[in-house]
């Protein structure tokens, strides 16, 4: 008979787990850090390159390798799409009849990016100590290798679970666009989940279980200013036709205030729940200047506000612009005396999680199209304007269930926290399923770098959060059973 969820091991279950990371799953992610499978976005021939289809083969083969009992593994291939890794894994038994969980990552992955240390690199895998080096084996290369571990954890103890599907989409970090076709096509495969796991998260530190409570959207495009037709003399020029830089400027003034950062358009604000108001309070407790000491600040840097609290708030609750690219600038070696033509900047608009992400959009639209300054020409292409989510209140199975895996496995209680990253698919999924519970999770904490160089996978911090997912996923069998799930 299986193993009531209660009566686990949960020492079997970490072992377990940890000898998988060890023998397993870190050698799959060396493999994969290899492959650069950039996101559509970053890569407009990713068909031809092959790049992302190494990386669901790879996927693919392992997953199949798997003892999972009745686990099935399928590559879905949407005409004109990214291709999604589908895999299901029947209930243990019949007696949470049509009830499921739903676990979801991603193997694409950022650009590049400079700035690596000498002996590291994008796509050069790197072991030091308790670090794995390279692009995705934390956003979100392990996802796949960490639901199927937990789950294969679970079968090694005879513990039951509910049926469990997991999907690897291959365009999250181009907005997940093709996500949408890939759900409604398995909407009858995939039913009616009451728990989602998600594995593509932060945490803020490596010592416990971090759960995220929302996510920011994002609305974003090229803006450029366009004010020559060719590159002019700037002794002719400057003083007769105005810097397409200084028009660009004073565009960006419109919708941010350049000495504080606030964003100048309310209808990009909301207001915060109280709720997340206290778990901001918590974190900045526990956390401490951590809150901004995980990020490599220049000497003499000031963070942009002195209440460690507050500072959470702006991160997860409050929109803010940044400027992540820039075009019609030469470098500093040659540029010469050239009055410049245009000048051009990719926008990236967090959003708070509550606010419309196209409403936001068509509000950045009229704030920077009307009147162009010195009646420039002033184009914005919009990339993405996609909305944020906040997630519904914790049944109490659930937090009970995360609190105990957390203390299991890290010794210490759950935290609870927004995040200022977007995950579109957690969006999506609770539109879909308003009756479900989310457990929203990951690996991506202080120092990890997600998006940028020397970025790292904690390898005890994957290690314990597959065994918590173990954890929660027994407990979602004992909940269900009990009818506690809304199934």
């Amino acid at each position: 008979m299986p193993t009531p969820s209660a009566a686990l091991d949960s020492a079997a279950i970490d072992r377990f787990v940890s000898r998988m990371w060890d023998e397993d799953i870190v050698p799959q992610l060396v493999e994969y850090i290899r492959i650069p499978n950039k996101s559509p976005m970053f890569d407009a021939d990713w068909v031809a390159n092959g790049h992302m289809e190494r990386a669901v083969e790879l996927m693919e083969a392992w997953a199949r390798a798997q003892p999972i009992e009745g686990l099935v593994v399928e590559v879905i291939r949407l005409e004109g799409r990214t291709p999604l890794i589908y895999l299901e894994v029947p209930a243990s038994g019949p007696e949470t009849g049509e009830d499921c969980v739903l676990l979801y990552g991603h193997l694409d992955k950022q650009p590049e990016m400079t700035g690596w240390d000498a002996d590291l690199g994008p796509w050069k895998p790197v072991l030091k100590g308790d670090r794995l080096y390279g692009r995705g084996g934390a956003d979100d290369g392990y996802a796949i290798f960490g639901s199927l571990a937990a789950i294969e954890a679970l079968q090694a103890q005879g513990a039951p679970h509910a049926r469990c599907v997991i999907l690897i989409e291959a365009c999250e970090e181009s907005g997940s666009y093709d996500l949408p076709a890939y759900v409604d096509h398995l909407a009858p495969r995939i039913g009616q989940p009451s728990l989602v796991v998600c594995l593509d998260s932060g945490c803020g530190n490596y010592e416990q279980l971090w759960c995220t409570t929302s996510l920011r959207g994002l609305a974003g495009g090229n803006l450029a200013v366009k004010v020559l037709d060719e590159g002019v003399h700037s002794g002719d020029a400057s003083g007769i036709v105005p810097s397409s830089f200084r028009l660009l400027r004073q565009l960006l003034s419109r919708i941010e205030d350049e000495d504080t950062g606030r964003i100048l358009l309310d209808g990009l604000h909301a207001d915060i729940p109280q709720e997340r108001t206290a778990q901001a309070a918590r974190v900045a407790e526990v956390l401490g200047t951590e809150v901004y000491d995980k990020f490599p600040l220049v000497d003499g840097l000031r963070p942009m506000d002195d209440d460690l609290a507050e500072l959470v708030l702006n991160r997860t609750w409050r929109p803010a612009l940044s400027l992540t690219g820039m075009d019609g600038i030469p470098p500093l070696a040659s540029a010469g005396n050239v009055l410049r033509p245009a000048t051009a900047v990719k926008l990236s608009l967090r959003l708070p999680p509550t606010v419309d992400g196209r409403r936001a959009g068509e509000l950045l639209k009229e704030a920077l199209l009307r009147d162009p300054p010195n009646g420039a020409q002033v184009t914005l292409e919009l990339e993405k304007a996609s909305s944020g989510w906040n997630a519904p209140a914790l049944a109490p199975w659930l937090e009970q269930a995360i609190d105990t895996a957390s203390n299991e496995f890290f010794g210490k209680p759950a935290m609870y926290m927004g995040e200022g990253g977007s995950i579109p698919f957690m969006g999506m999924l609770g539109e879909k399923f308003p009756k479900a519970q989310f457990m929203i999770t990951g690996v991506l904490g202080p120092h990890s770098n997600a998006h940028g160089p020397n970025e790292f996978l904690h390898i005890p911090m994957g290690k314990k959060v597959t065994a918590s997912v173990a954890r929660v996923v027994a407990e979602h069998h004992a909940a269900s059973v009990r009818g506690e799930t809304g199934r």
